[in-house]
């Protein structure tokens, strides 16, 4: 249970580079995480053959090196590891470089997004005019996919043909317009809880 830390000589010299930078410890997941402005740019982790320096956006260093490792390849998209197996591992100056890479790509906003997929079914009568009338393909094609989605259900939910085309006619000029079907409503609401 009291063994020693065989990483402790590591760590500490670790830590030692990490102190020299703006970056502030915190510990999550029961283990040392350094952030910036609220956002996790490395952490520390101990395994039984190895001890890990984290880059959470480890992706968009460049790593000329070639020290960094994917860790769960085709599950983890930005989070990159710098694995050492001994205490005489930790390269100090290279440690430098790699962590003032990681703190000048936060200052600059490099952050993994997960792409959203919102997939969503464009009704052939929609698709259609989209077709047909560039004007309108264009507009549809810069509102937000939240907007091009709330478009496309209102066309399609309906059980009569009828409906469907007098609610085509109703969203061609507001999508010209680039305005989402219920923005009017969205931005009242809003006006009113202010």
């Amino acid at each position: 249970m009291n063994q020693p830390d065989p990483w402790h000589d590591a760590i500490e010299r670790i830590k030692s580079v990490i102190s020299r930078t703006e970056l502030i410890e915190t510990i999550k997941w029961g283990t040392e995480v350094y952030t910036m402005n609220g956002q996790n740019v490395l952490g520390i982790g101990r395994f039984k053959s190895h001890l890990a320096v984290w880059f959470y956006n480890g992706v968009f260093l460049k790593d000329e090196r070639k020290l960094l490792v994917n860790a769960q390849e085709g599950k983890t998209k930005a989070l990159r590891q710098w694995r050492f197996f001994a205490t005489e591992d930790v390269n100090e100056q290279l440690l430098v470089e790699y962590i003032a890479e990681a703190i000048e790509n936060e200052k600059l906003g490099r952050r993994w997004v997960k792409a959203k997929e919102d997939k969503f079914h464009v009704p052939s009568l929609l698709s259609e005019a989209l077709r047909k009338d560039p004007e309108l393909n264009e507009a549809f094609s810069k509102l937000t996919s939240f907007r091009q989605k709330e478009y496309a259900e209102y066309v399609e939910v309906p059980k009569r043909e009828a409906t469907k085309i007098e609610r085509l006619n109703k969203i061609i000029p507001l999508i010209i317009q680039g305005v989402g079907l219920n923005d009017e409503y969205r931005n009242c609401k809003t006006k009113t809880s202010v």
